[in-house]
């Protein structure tokens, strides 16, 4: 394996590319991370083994660092390239990119973070929301089929979704239709400006390269730039400075607050669904709660 994508990155760079160390690197929860480097070059390479020929979680991954990366906000790490090799009758699926060694960001750092988020919010997209191709949020499969209404791409595609997963692991904790309903007319009459948006920004995504911020892992669509900023305050908030840094460019609508639990909500479902435990009583107390309030 390790030849060959060092055959394929020597062919993409135009520069001979031979592998002569790889350290393994802690990594997500559905993939291997490897640094693999020679005498002058370091990349860092995601690869996985693959259940089924369709199952493209990294080529979404590339896809989603792309778009990011061409919306000239923040920096990403470039995609050098990705694949699928057969290997003793495995399929491994792989994603090389730049190899960006991170620091820990100062105030300042984290303020102009808070800046580029906001901007890449800004960045004209298409009047729907959702994605040209379905990707994952960790490894559930994230659904992006377009669609014009904020409310009821939301309602459906987001929260409706991983109801229907968590009921058909046996947690159905709610008539799925109704609670659908009931967020598709609460969300109506909001209509924000669609966004492309990282769709899982949370510490653990963000780093600093040179005093510079970078983003990555994203779970990206078009979608209410609102959403970034629940997931950002959802598992420990990031530092004061990013959220002033945002609101100093582009700042949040004062009815942003009664949005966030039901934003955050898609996300603890999702944990439920990944990792069940104490994320399965939890959704299940928001599940009712925000039905109750709506």
């Amino acid at each position: 394996m390790w030849q060959f994508i060092s055959e394929t990155i020597s062919e993409v760079t135009g520069n001979l590319f031979v592998c002569q160390h790889r350290q393994v690197l802690h990594g997500g929860d559905s993939h291997q991370s490897v640094m693999i480097r020679d005498e002058s070059r370091r990349f860092f390479v995601k690869y996985r083994d693959m259940r089924h020929p369709n199952d493209l979680e990294l080529d979404a991954e590339a896809d989603g660092l792309s778009a990011l990366e061409k919306s000239d906000s923040i920096k990403t790490p470039s995609v050098i390239c990705h694949g699928v090799i057969e290997e003793n009758g495995t399929l491994h699926e792989y994603l090389v990119l730049q190899y960006l060694k991170m620091q820990h960001g100062s105030s300042e750092l984290w303020r102009r973070c808070g800046e580029q988020i906001a901007t890449l919010h800004r960045q004209p997209t298409t009047n729907r929301f959702g994605w040209q191709r379905n990707n994952f949020i960790g490894k559930s499969r994230q659904i992006n089929e377009f669609h014009s209404s904020w409310a009821q791409f939301y309602a459906e595609f987001r929260i409706g979704t991983m109801l229907e997963l968590l009921a058909a692991k046996g947690h159905k904790w709610c008539n799925i239709d109704v609670c659908v309903t009931r967020i598709h007319q609460y969300l109506q009459f909001h209509q924000p400006l669609p966004s492309l948006v990282h769709g899982d920004l949370w510490h653990g995504n963000i780093g600093f390269h040179h005093d510079v911020p970078v983003i990555f892992d994203p779970a990206v669509y078009i979608g209410d730039r609102e959403t970034d900023i629940a997931m950002a305050e959802l598992f420990g908030r990031l530092p004061d400075a990013f959220y002033e840094g945002y609101q100093a460019t582009w700042s949040l609508d004062p009815d942003y607050a009664s949005r966030r639990k039901l934003y955050q909500l898609y996300h603890i479902l999702n944990h439920a669904v990944l990792f069940g435990g104490q994320y399965l009583n939890t959704a299940q107390q928001d599940v009712h709660q925000i039905c109750q309030q709506l």
